[in-house]
C-alpha cells in the first residue's frame, strides 16, 4: 500500500459515497484527514470511524459553492494541522433535465458546486503548496465528461470543465513540485446513483466490458495512488476508472 504518513489531506464531499471511501483510504494510508461536507452529522460519524481505526481527522462543515464558507473551512484546517499536502475535490451535485427545459438556477447551482467549488478550494491550498514546493491535487471528474450524457448538460459541462481546470493548473504549478490530476469514474454504486431505475442500471451494465459497476473503493484506490509519492511524475492526467466503459 502507498504510504501517506505525515501528510495532511482535505476531502470535499466527504460525508458519503466516493468522498467517504476516499477519506477512509487516505487515513488508512497514514494521512491526517480534514473531512468536509455540508452534512455535519454524517461527518461526525465518519470522523469517529477514522479515530476508531487509529487515524486522525478533523470534521469541518463546508459548502463549496459559498466562497466565505470555503475560506472559513480552510482556516480551520490550517489552524488544526498547519498545512495541506493533498486536496481531493469530490463535492458534486446533480440537477438533471433536458437542455431545452433546464432552469437557469439548476444550471448555475451545478456549475457553482462542481466546478467553481473546486476552483475555490484550489485557491485556498495553492499558497501553502507553492511555499512548501510540493502538493497533490486530485479532481473528481466523470466518464460523462468525455462521452456526454443526455439530460445532464449542466453536470457534464461541470465535469468536463474540471478536466480543463486540471490541465491548466497543472501547467501553472508543475515547476513547484505540485501535481494536479483528475479521476474520471464510470458508473459507480453510490448514494447518488442508487435511486436510478433498475432498467437504466441494467442497460448501463451492458456497456461495461468488466460486467459490473464500480465501487467507491475502486475510485478511492486511484485517488490514493495519485496522492502518493509514487505518482510524482504524473500531472495533468485524467485517470479513467470505468471498467472499460470508455477506452482511449
Amino acid at each position: 500500500m502507498f504510504s501517506l504518513k505525515d501528510k495532511v489531506a482535505v476531502v470535499t464531499g466527504a460525508s458519503q459515497g466516493i468522498g467517504r471511501a476516499t477519506s477512509l483510504a487516505l487515513a488508512n494510508a497514514g494521512a491526517k484527514i480534514a473531512i468536509t461536507a455540508r452534512n455535519a452529522e454524517k461527518l461526525a460519524v465518519l470522523a469517529a470511524e477514522i479515530t476508531q481505526s487509529g487515524g486522525e481527522s478533523l470534521a469541518v462543515q463546508m459548502d463549496v459553492s459559498n466562497a466565505e464558507s470555503v475560506k472559513s473551512a480552510f482556516r480551520q484546517v490550517l489552524d488544526a494541522f498547519g498545512r495541506v499536502d493533498i486536496l481531493v475535490n469530490n463535492a458534486a451535485i446533480t440537477k438533471d433535465m433536458l437542455e431545452m427545459r433546464m432552469k437557469l438556477e439548476d444550471w448555475e447551482a451545478v456549475l457553482r458546486t462542481n466546478l467553481t467549488g473546486a476552483h475555490l478550494c484550489i485557491q485556498q491550498v495553492l499558497p501553502g503548496m507553492l511555499r512548501q514546493r510540493s502538493g497533490r491535487i486530485v479532481n473528481i471528474s466523470s466518464v460523462v465528461a468525455e462521452t456526454g450524457n443526455a439530460g445532464q448538460a449542466n453536470y457534464v459541462a461541470s465535469k468536463a470543465g474540471l478536466i480543463g481546470l486540471t490541465r491548466a493548473v497543472a501547467m501553472e504549478v508543475a515547476s513547484r513540485g505540485i501535481t494536479v490530476n483528475a479521476v474520471a469514474p464510470g458508473f459507480i454504486e453510490t448514494p447518488m446513483t442508487n435511486p436510478l431505475p433498475q432498467e437504466l442500471k441494467d442497460k448501463m451494465k451492458e456497456m461495461i466490458p468488466l460486467g459490473r459497476f464500480g465501487t467507491d473503493r475502486d475510485i478511492a484506490a486511484a485517488i490514493v495512488f495519485l496522492a502518493s509519492d509514487e505518482a510524482g511524475y504524473i500531472t495533468g492526467h485524467v485517470l479513467d476508472v470505468n471498467g472499460g466503459m470508455r477506452m482511449g
